[in-house]
């Protein structure tokens, strides 16, 4: 839920609930049930061609056999069989969980200039609309904007709506990860924008890096722009229920698995994006240190104990967020239940003074955005708890010089 602040979509929301029960009753019962004939996507085709692929005489190993398995394939080749890998399979390598990110990176770029040269040509066929036309128009730009060199995607898909992971810093040497995981209306057009910078996930991310570096300047951090799920198309059926945020949660902790090193991870869930951390939450690997949660519609719990993590579970909710207005429950599937800003959800409640209403959380220059910087460091015993009391910061210890100074 990224981009909607106006009363009316608030009220579509409450509507949807309202119908719970006949929505459930009507998609139980079949009446909505459509049939969907799928052709292979692009990355499908690419990870079906690995499968019947060789190297020196020998079948590559299966794409899905797991990160570490993989590593140690990757680490006995020579640099050139893993370069010539990633020219013939680039989308299966570039969203290979267990490949060396460099590799990935390089995949991705070649993977993102091939499907840039497919919508170049859509934009010139007459055989689409013109509405069609200007879409591939739209894409091509973007992905165009995508091939700077300073640029590191370490995942890539251009089916439908398209899906991107982008890395800010050296995910290699960090000492600390943070991953921002995004809601509703996150494609692959809406990763970046111009205006309004800080509400697209690759400003967020790129807003959380510099304000991680500023924090702690000797502290080796790495931030991932992590819109490498299929995320709810607005305020509909899909952005009330956790059909999304189940999908969503899978390639999440296979993400966080297959990330290089051993340094601890932090996540930033907005809105929607929260519903994927809670569902993830049981799954997710030890190195998960903290997951925080920024306008949260809720995180399908009733408390924070209920995630099951060692993680630490922080929320914030700015006062002009009209997502407070949005009713706490989960009724029929639809509604993501407690709310993670009350006393008996019992997550470590932060400040989030300055911030920009539902959307704003990563704006440079609030307290949201220091907050989180302070956690992605881990520097815990600097971060603002809401209503000034310090007990946010109760029983934590700093993992980083930086809060200790």
């Amino acid at each position: 839920m990224t981009s909607f602040d106006t009363s009316p979509q608030l009220n579509v929301w409450r509507a949807l609930l309202a119908l719970a029960v006949v929505f459930v009753m009507l998609a139980t019962s079949g009446w909505t049930a459509m049939r969907h004939h799928r052709t292979s996507t692009p990355l499908q085709s690419s990870v079906s061609a690995w499968e019947h692929g060789r190297i020196n005489g020998q079948l590559l190993p299966d794409p899905d056999a797991g990160p570490a398995l993989l590593a140690r394939f990757f680490a006995s080749l020579t640099t050139a069989q893993r370069i010539d890998l990633a020219q013939r399979y680039p989308l299966a390598v570039g969203n290979m969980n267990g490949a060396p990110v460099e590799l990935r990176y390089q995949a991705n770029r070649i993977a993102i200039d091939q499907a840039r040269k497919v919508e170049r040509k859509r934009m010139h066929d007459d055989r689409l609309t013109l509405d069609g036309q200007q879409d591939a128009g739209r894409r091509m730009h973007r992905l165009e904007s995508m091939m700077g060199t300073d640029r590191a995607f370490l995942a890539f898909d251009p089916a439908g709506s398209g899906r991107v992971a982008e890395v800010f810093g050296n995910l290699n040497k960090a000492e600390r990860v943070s991953v921002v995981v995004p809601g509703v209306d996150t494609d692959l057009l809406s990763f970046q924008k111009t205006a309004r910078k800080y509400t697209a996930t690759a400003g967020m991310a790129e807003s959380l890096y510099t304000a991680e570096r500023k924090a702690s300047p000797s502290t080796r951090t790495a931030v991932i722009a992590w819109a490498d799920y299929t995320a709810p198309a607005g305020l509909g059926i899909d952005s009330a229920t956790a059909t999304r945020a189940v999908e969503g949660a899978v390639r999440l902790n296979a993400l966080v698995r297959g990330l290089p090193g051993d340094s601890d991870v932090s996540l930033f869930c907005h809105s929607y994006g929260s519903v994927v951390c809670g569902i993830a939450a049981r799954t997710l690997p030890g190195r998960v240190a903290d997951i925080a949660v920024a306008g949260s519609p809720g995180m399908r719990v009733a408390k924070a104990s209920h995630l099951r993590t060692s993680a630490h579970v922080w929320a914030m909710r700015d006062a002009d967020d009209w997502i407070e207005d949005v009713p706490n429950l989960e009724l029929g599937g639809l509604g993501h239940g407690a709310d993670p800003m009350s006393r008996a959800f019992g997550a470590r409640v932060l400040a989030a003074r300055d911030a920009q209403g539902h959307s704003g959380y990563f704006e440079p220059g609030t307290e949201s955005l220091l907050n989180f910087a302070e956690i992605g460091i881990g520097a815990y015993h600097s971060v603002h708890c809401a209503d000034d009391d310090k007990a946010c910061r109760a029983g934590l210890s700093d993992t980083t010089m930086a809060g200790r100074a």
